[in-house]
């Protein structure tokens, strides 16, 4: 078992940490460092699972939904726990972004 102490990207099964640099200009709006669409999002999927924390604190920006929307993604929002059972269950097809920290 791997214990992650930063948020973590799931690309087609390779993992990787979250990178939320380009999301960081929009912390003080959300009170936390949202997902936005500037960063690196692993779109070549066909769902993508958001683990939005214990507690469901990750805001996930509008735009998010939209890009999803746009390239036909299956967008799934749970708290992490639950995503990291969803994205066990998933298939080749199934990316993760896990927000772990809190």
């Amino acid at each position: 078992m791997r214990i992650f102490r930063t948020d973590v990207v799931i690309d087609r099964g390779k993992v990787g940490k979250r990178k939320k640099k380009a999301s960081k200009p929009f912390r003080e709006q959300y009170g936390h460092t949202p997902l936005s669409a500037r960063e690196d999002i692993p779109w070549n999927c066909r769902r993508l699972i958001i683990g939005t924390g214990a507690y469901g604190s990750l805001p996930i920006m509008d735009e998010v939904a939209r890009e999803a929307a746009e390239r036909h993604v299956e967008l799934v929002l749970l708290p992490t726990s639950e995503a990291i059972e969803k994205v066990n269950e998933g298939d080749a097809e199934t990316n993760a972004v896990l927000h772990v920290t809190c």
